[in-house]
């Protein structure tokens, strides 16, 4: 195709929404105020924006050192215009979150979520066996759009349900995972794997997002 052609076909697209996909790996945020975002994902914007690293409490060093080994995970974009982000080219799939509804996401996965959202950053010390230094989720309550990625297409599972923490991206705020160690296949394997510990959520009601992935944490 010409150049003009390939302008047109590839220049973004017209929307309503605060949050919309450009394309499934693609984020496309119409900012006019100030949002939450993965630190570094930024690609583009127009406008005028502005960036703030940001952390919660105690946790600036831990996270430093064992979420991204580059600082903080989150940044704060602020001002008016379009903001695109992207991931390492993984799917983005955008979440509303309803007045008190929580989910719980691998810090990893989050992308962005706009600032009516409560947010907080914890390790999962209770799982600290499933992956070397722990699982760091990000938990989130509405009100609000949130947005995650993953690995190709996601699925969402009802639990109970057991899991390979390193496949699994998010879970509802009404269930919480208990690690599981299964020493008969450490043997077989005859090494550590995602199979050796397991995420086991055993409330009924609930859902948790996996991945078709194997998604190595930092750290590990």
């Amino acid at each position: 195709m010409d150049v003009d052609e390939f302008i047109d076909t590839h220049a973004p697209a017209e929307g309503g929404e605060a949050f919309e996909l450009e394309n499934s790996k693609l984020l496309d945020i119409t900012l006019d105020g100030s949002i939450m975002a993965k630190a570094g994902s930024m690609v583009s914007y127009t406008g005028d924006i502005s960036f703030e690293r940001k952390s919660t409490g105690g946790l600036k060093g831990m996270l430093k050192k064992k979420a991204t080994g580059e600082g903080e995970v989150m940044m704060e974009a602020s001002g008016s215009g379009h903001l695109y982000l992207a991931d390492q080219g993984k799917e983005v799939q955008i979440l509303e979150l309803d007045t008190g509804e929580e989910i719980s996401v691998n810090g990893n996965d989050v992308l962005a979520f706009e600032n009516s959202i409560d947010w907080d950053i914890k390790m999962m010390k209770s799982i600290a066996g499933a992956s070397s230094g722990g699982l760091f989720n990000v938990f989130l309550e509405g009100p609000g759009h949130v947005a995650i990625t993953t690995h190709g297409s996601p699925l969402v599972l009802e639990t109970p349900v057991t899991t390979d923490p390193n496949a699994t991206v998010a879970w509802s705020g009404n269930v919480s995972p208990s690690s599981k160690r299964d020493i008969n296949l450490k043997g077989l394997l005859g090494r550590s794997s995602g199979e050796t510990y397991q995420l086991q959520f055993a409330g009924d009601g609930g859902f948790v997002i996996v991945q078709p992935y194997e998604e190595v944490q930092p750290g590990q």
